[in-house]
């Protein structure tokens, strides 16, 4: 089969001829159809996301297609399910932990969906709706997910509520689509009008070019309409953090999700103390939390799907920042 496998920092990926996976008892292969990029696997192409990873690693984590082989201990009749593959396969339920989080695919040591066939465990995958498509399933594993875990994983939102998203990429696009949903409002920030445009018409109430208002954190407090949002989802890290702060409401909540701005830096956590406020890391979800993610109905937003072939232009595209939503690789038709 064919798969693209890392080629060392930055360099493009390689595409080789490797053999076919075989199941493993209690496992399934799943022949891949779709899979869809997350910003996490550029930092992984470029050697940043772990010590030691891998140098020849297949990546990508999220994937969707038809198991097409079982495992000992597997029905035969689950062969020909449409599913999408989880984040973490080995993580079904239960709280998060170290042995779970080892199991990440496309990360630091584990193979990953950007290839032709995969075998996962038979727990670790999901059915797709009928009427969905495979790009639409193979967007949720870690960008629905993890927007999912931001609104209902901590102290949960509910109508009313106000949520603040930064940017309109995968995961904060898929939050807009869930708060608005819930019946939450919503505020979003950009440094693009034209996409602070395209989210008010996915129901944002309100929109704020960041680059053209510094102290962006306290004008989203004064648009809440009171004392500040009830949550921001924080995809930015250190750079943004300390505006997110500026901009929660005391006794609020900061979903942690992204460090677009990189690692470390200096943190305002006497507001942390003194308003009282959660700031809780989200690192993706379990199965449960991708089947429930997926009951929500959210059709999620695939905005380009790319050839196979053509899955290093796929990287270029979400490096530029110029998409909203997924960007997807359609591996089979």
């Amino acid at each position: 089969m064919r798969a693209y496998r890392l080629a060392g920092p930055a360099a493009p990926l390689n595409l080789v001829e490797i053999p076919d996976p075989k199941p493993g008892a209690g496992q399934v292969v799943v022949d891949i159809k779709a899979a869809t990029l997350n910003y996490r696997d550029t930092i992984v192409q470029e050697g940043r996301y772990s010590d030691g990873q891998r140098a020849d690693l297949i990546p990508l984590s999220d994937g969707a297609g038809v198991i097409s082989a079982v495992g000992e201990g597997v029905p035969h009749d689950r062969i020909g399910e449409r599913v999408v593959i989880g984040f973490m396969p080995n993580w079904i339920e239960g709280p998060f932990s170290a042995e779970k989080q080892a199991g990440a695919l496309g990360g630091g040591f584990v193979d990953g969906v950007l290839a032709e066939r995969i075998a996962v465990p038979a727990d670790g995958v999901v059915r797709i709706p009928d009427d969905w498509s495979y790009e639409e399933a193979a967007a949720y594993p870690c960008a629905g997910v993890t927007a999912w875990n931001c609104l209902f994983g901590g102290r949960g939102i509910r109508p009313g509520s106000t949520v603040l998203l930064q940017g309109t990429g995968g995961v904060s696009t898929f939050a807009l689509q869930f708060a608005r949903a819930a019946g939450a409002r919503v505020i979003v920030t950009s440094s693009s009008d034209e996409k602070l445009s395209e989210a008010r018409a996915l129901g944002a109430e309100a929109a704020i070019n960041y680059r053209n208002t510094a102290d962006w954190g306290t004008v989203a407090a004064k648009t809440s309409g009171e004392e500040g949002v009830d949550l921001v989802v924080e995809v930015g890290g250190s750079g943004t953090l300390n505006q997110a702060l500026n901009a929660v409401r005391r006794g609020g909540e900061i979903a942690l999700v992204g460090v677009l701005t990189g690692f470390g830096g200096e943190i305002n956590t006497s507001a942390i103390l003194m308003k009282g406020v959660n700031v809780r890391g989200v690192y993706v979800g379990s199965l449960a939390d991708l089947r429930e993610a997926m009951r929500s109905g959210v059709r999620p937003l695939v905005q380009e799907i790319f050839a196979f072939e053509q899955a290093n232009q796929a990287y270029a595209r979400l490096r530029s920042g110029a998409h909203r939503g997924k960007i997807a690789i359609r591996v089979a038709d």
